[in-house]
């Protein structure tokens, strides 16, 4: 029963991953039909940021009313209908409409699983629970691209929603395994919910949030602007630059996948300061000013491996840190902050390699990084206190 249990969360992450990748592959056939601006995606993204943080946020109250079962199955389905959706919108409105549903989907499950694995299993389940997500945002832009040299992009849509119905199905057919949900009532899972101020409240949560936020808004801009440092800053082709930009999120699945054979052994504090740790070597590669290439490029792969373990272990101390308790409430705050970060930090970065240089890159992901670590080592040291 435990192992199934674990390989039905495992599942529902790689439908949290599915939607994650699909927008970006399907958009520039996209925009030639709705003959909308390229710019307009971000219109998109972020109408489904601002769903997941609200989701996020009232994680807290829907998991404490509902319990996480019931909150990932209606994740599930919400999110593949607003696949469906996308796929049978015929104006661009129509897309702004069904991004709602699909922000509100991915928020509340993202939320209600990092809590309930981080209760109920150790923090290696965590890593590899991560690198499922990775393996669902590499799914789908193969099932686009064979949509769009077969089909259309609206068959990739709905081929996605069809593989969520699916998850949602079985997910549905197997509720009762979820027996441990039923007796984890005090470790405060079905406790009354703590409130977005009442979690604020807890001593080291506001550092905690800080440090997250710094995590993903750098995770995100190097994800996004990668490609463009090589290609403007090193003049390498635009095929090689796409090539290593794509080996970064490799970088993170495979890191992920490995932590979660020496998380136990370091514990998450560790694995966090070694995750740091690879991110500095990475960024001074990129920083080094030699005649080769290849050093730039080995390290934005080293930064992608060294981000690997940071997410999830920060997620996982979360309940030994501020209590079982309170653990929902504090990790749907958490995503939301996460979201913030990387829905707004990069386009702060493209304004400032616009009016200054892009050889800022990687300097800003330095200065976040740094204040990542500050704070979460912040975090750690008021938490031993109490």
């Amino acid at each position: 029963m435990y192992l199934l249990l674990l390989a039905l969360i495992y599942l529902a992450f790689i439908s949290l991953g599915l939607p994650d990748s699909l927008l970006g592959s399907a958009w520039p056939s996209m925009r030639a039909v709705f003959d909308v601006p390229i710019s307009y995606m971000g219109i998109i993204s972020m109408i489904i940021s601002g769903g997941t943080i609200c989701s996020s946020l009232l994680s807290d109250r829907l998991t404490s009313r509902f319990g996480t079962k019931y909150v990932v199955v209606c994740s599930v389905c919400l999110t593949a209908t607003a696949l469906f959706g996308f796929g049978a919108s015929a104006e661009f409105w129509m897309l702004c409409i069904w991004a709602i549903p699909y922000g509100c989907g991915a928020g509340a499950i993202d939320a209600a699983l990092n809590n309930y694995v981080a209760l109920h299993y150790n923090s290696r389940h965590m890593s590899w629970l991560h690198c499922f997500w990775g393996v669902g945002t590499i799914i789908s832009p193969y099932v686009m691209r064979w949509s769009l040299v077969h089909a259309t992009w609206n068959c990739g849509y709905r081929i996605v929603s069809g593989i969520q119905f699916c998850i949602a199905v079985v997910l549905i057919l197997t509720l009762t395994v979820w027996k441990v949900e039923q007796s984890s009532a005090d470790k405060g899972e079905e406790s009354k919910a703590l409130g977005i101020k009442g979690a604020l409240k807890i001593k080291g949560v506001p550092y905690l949030l800080l440090g997250f936020l710094a995590y993903c808004a750098a995770e995100s801009t190097a994800m996004l602007w990668s490609s463009s440092y090589l290609v403007e800053t090193r003049g390498i082709s635009r095929e090689l630059a796409a090539a290593f930009g794509a080996l970064f999120f490799i970088g993170i699945t495979t890191g992920r996948f490995i932590s979660g054979f020496i998380a136990e052994q370091l514990g998450d504090r560790n694995l966090i300061r070694l995750g740091t740790g690879i991110i500095a070597a990475g960024i001074l590669c990129v920083l080094l000013p030699v005649r080769t290439d290849g050093v730039a490029l080995a390290g934005l792969v080293i930064i992608g491996l060294g981000c690997a373990p940071v997410y999830p272990s920060i997620i996982h101390s979360t309940p030994s840190n501020f209590g079982a308790e309170n653990s929902q409430a504090i990790i749907g705050i958490q995503m939301a902050s996460a979201y913030v970060g990387s829905t707004f930090m990069p386009p702060l970065f493209g304004l400032l390699a616009n009016h200054v240089s892009m050889e800022l890159f990687p300097l800003y992901l330095a200065a976040f990084f740094l204040l990542m670590i500050v704070m979460i080592e912040k975090t750690f040291r008021l938490v031993e206190r109490n």
